[in-house]
This record gives structure tokens, C-alpha cells and sequence, in this order.
């Protein structure tokens, strides 16, 4: 397929170009690089530099190009962030995604895989979560791709476009080959921190309560690794060409890890020291998050491969290590 990632210079989006590549597709990345890098691009895709809120930015990556499908992952994506700057999160992520929506129908695009969060469900009334679960974001970037999700459904009821809405729990690791080597700017996310205290990069890491009903008293969260996110995408792809159905999946493991456990197997493998504290609990803070990726495993057959949290660790130690 001919296959256009919008985003495809950032941390995830390159991730899923590598593959796509593997995989014998035909891939362009269109990207403004404002938190992505033009070398995590692959040498075989093509590369537009633009904006999804430019209309002739758009317009310049998809005319002529007859594309077959859209993989949109082109957002501003930190949950705190977007309670503090709302407004950042309006444009880029709904008006955005809604600009890419259009040029879909405007130019006969009838695939289109989306880039969600498990932050649509917002508080969990129950773990693991599956796609039944209420959908009550607490964030305005979860309201924002919740956003996107229900305009994905009124064009397949209006245009016939076919999506896949796919609920990330907690994206991590890098490829398995070294191929993709840049680290994310300004991380938010638990396990990037960890690296930058483990290389010096930070003196020590919070980590916020412990006094949670876990095994540690910390926060467990479900981390998938940016492959296997990136196989998902695929067969989430495949599986809405052939079948002509909509899809709205979770793309997690089913399995915890605490923020101890991540530490831990940090420093384990750096055998570097990693200075923590416990600070109080963020408000909103759930203590456990782990994914039902049933639908998923039955649905696209997927199974997660790379998502142990020793190779989750090793191989983003293997690029903050460089």
C-alpha cells in the first residue's frame, strides 16, 4: 500500500515508518519536526515537511500521491500539559486531526488509523480495561483524541471512511535493531526520566506515592513496546482493508509493572544507582492501569513480542547509553 504517516518523525511515528518499510510498503511522512527528527525518517520514505493545520501544506503531501491510507499520529500528546494549555491541544490535536480527516475524503483516502490513548477512559472503574469501558477522560488531551475518535465515526456513517482508533496504554522501548536512535525532547513519560537520572542527565527522579494498594505501594501501569505498537498498526490496517470494518482497540500487554519495578530493572541492567524520591500523589492519579488487549490478540491476531519489561529496558538503555 501506498501509506502516508502524518507525525512520522516523532518517537512512535518512526517506529511505525520502520515497519510499514518492513513490511514492503510504499511510505511517505509528513512531519513539521517540532518534536520529531528528520533522521529517524527512514531513507526509503518520503518526506514532506508541513503542518497539519496548513492547508497547502496538506494539499502539496497529497496531491497526485494516490494514497491508500493515513496513519495519523501528528499531536501534541502530555497530559498535563494540555490542563495548562488547552488551547495547544485544540489546535494541534482537533483541529489537526479534523484538517487530516477532510483531505481524506477530499482526495478518496478511505483508510485512516488513528492515534488514541487509553486517557479516553479516564479514572478506571475497573482493571484490566477493555473497549466496553465508560469514556470519561480527566485530561484535555484525552477529551481531544476522544474528540477525533467520535468525528472518525460520524465520516464513516457520512463518507464511508473506514478507521482503527487505537488506545495506547504506555509506549516504550525502541527498536530491537538500533534503527531508530533519537530520544524523545523534554520526556514526560516514567521511563525516560529514569535513563536521564541513570546517564546523569537528572540527579533524581520523584516518584509520585507510595502508598497505592500494589505490591510496592507504587503506581502500575501497562508499557507496550513501540514495535509491537507499530505491528498493531499494521494489522489494525489490514484487517479494515479487508474486512471493511471499523476497529477501536486497545494496544497494551495486560501486564503491570510499578514505578519501583521500572527502577529497579533499571538499574539492573545500566548497573547504574537511581536516585528517587517519594513525593505526595498527583491528584487524579489512578494506582492501577493495565489494558485488556483481548479484542485485539482476536480480533488482528496480535500479540505482543517485544513487551517484556527486560527488553523494554534494555533496548532504551542501548540509546541512552550511546
Amino acid at each position: 500500500m501506498k501509506i502516508l504517516i502524518t507525525g512520522g518523525a516523532g518517537y512512535i511515528g518512526s517506529h511505525i515508518t520502520l515497519e510499514c518499510i518492513r513490511q514492503g510498503h510504499d511510505v511517505t511522512v509528513f512531519d513539521n519536526l517540532s518534536s520529531g527528527f528528520i533522521d529517524n525518517i527512514h531513507s526509503e520514505a518520503v518526506f514532506y515537511k508541513g503542518s497539519t493545520l496548513s492547508d497547502e501544506d496538506i494539499s502539496k503531501v497529497m496531491e497526485g500521491n494516490n494514497f491508500d491510507a493515513v496513519i495519523h499520529m501528528a499531536a501534541s500528546k502530555a497530559a498535563g500539559e494540555s490542563m495548562i494549555s488547552p488551547s495547544k491541544y485544540s489546535i494541534n490535536n482537533i483541529m489537526g486531526g479534523i484538517n487530516i480527516i477532510n483531505a481524506c475524503i477530499k482526495y478518496n483516502i478511505d483508510k485512516f488509523i488513528f492515534s488514541s490513548t487509553a486517557s479516553v477512559y479516564g479514572k478506571p472503574m475497573y482493571t484490566p480495561i477493555d473497549e466496553n469501558h465508560s469514556l470519561n477522560p480527566v485530561n484535555y488531551y484525552g477529551y481531544s483524541k476522544l474528540s477525533i475518535e467520535n468525528n472518525l465515526d460520524w465520516f464513516s456513517k457520512l463518507k464511508g471512511l473506514k478507521y482503527a482508533s487505537l488506545r495506547y496504554f504506555n509506549a516504550a522501548g525502541f527498536d530491537n535493531n538500533g534503527k531508530i536512535v533519537n530520544k524523545e525532547k523534554n520526556p514526560l513519560n516514567l521511563i525516560p526520566i529514569v535513563m536521564e537520572v541513570a546517564i546523569k542527565k537528572r540527579k533524581v527522579i520523584d516518584v509520585y506515592g507510595n502508598d497505592y494498594n500494589t505490591k510496592d505501594g507504587t503506581g502500575i501501569r501497562d508499557y507496550i513496546h513501540v514495535s509491537d505498537l507499530s505491528i498493531g498498526h499494521l494489522a489494525a490496517l489490514e484487517y479494515i482493508d479487508k474486512v471493511k470494518n471499523n476497529l477501536i482497540l486497545n494496544l497494551g500487554t495486560g501486564t503491570g509493572y510499578s514505578v519501583l519495578d521500572v527502577i529497579n530493572k533499571t538499574k539492573l541492567i545500566s548497573n547504574k544507582n537511581i536516585a528517587f524520591n517519594f513525593v505526595d500523589r498527583r491528584p487524579g492519579d489512578p494506582g492501577i492501569v493495565v489494558a485488556s488487549s483481548e479484542k485485539a490478540k482476536n480480533t488482528i491476531n496480535w500479540n505482543p513480542q517485544f513487551s517484556d519489561l527486560e527488553n523494554i529496558i534494555q533496548t532504551t538503555w542501548n540509546i541512552y547509553n550511546k
